[in-house]
């Protein structure tokens, strides 16, 4: 008894993941994929595809603390060593720029890890 199996074609990485952090279908680039935020849509609103599989979990939230991490500290350390503020205002200055950069960051690097999902078929369980 043989057993073949189907070879699926490769999809594109790159305009995957660039699409995905567009916040767009990882298939078409059209369709946004998130709603509500944060929120994954079942399938893509111009194509169809399905997006159901995709699972993003933690990985996107990681990714927004090391990218934060690195620019805010970075930032810190040139502003004070160059400028000496007074520490409320490096309290105040460095906590909304924080925010503002992690919620900005958030829904784009989980749209690029579902492109990552979709271009690798990687089906969560």
């Amino acid at each position: 008894m043989t057993v073949t199996y189907e070879i699926p074609e490769d999809r594109p990485f790159w305009p995957a993941v660039r699409r995905g952090l567009r916040q767009c279908c990882p298939n078409c680039g059209e369709g946004k994929i998130l709603f509500n935020y944060l929120k994954l849509r079942e399938t893509c609103p111009h194509c169809e595809a399905d997006l159901s599989h995709a699972r993003a979990d933690d990985g996107p939230a990681y990714l927004t603390i090391l990218i934060v991490g690195k620019i805010m500290i970075g930032a810190m350390l040139h502003i004070y060593f160059s400028y000496r503020p007074e520490p409320w205002v490096m309290a105040v200055t460095f906590t909304l720029g924080a925010t503002i950069l992690a919620l900005y960051l958030l829904p784009r690097l989980k749209g690029a890890i579902v492109g990552v999902q979709w271009a690798k078929r990687m089906h969560g369980f």
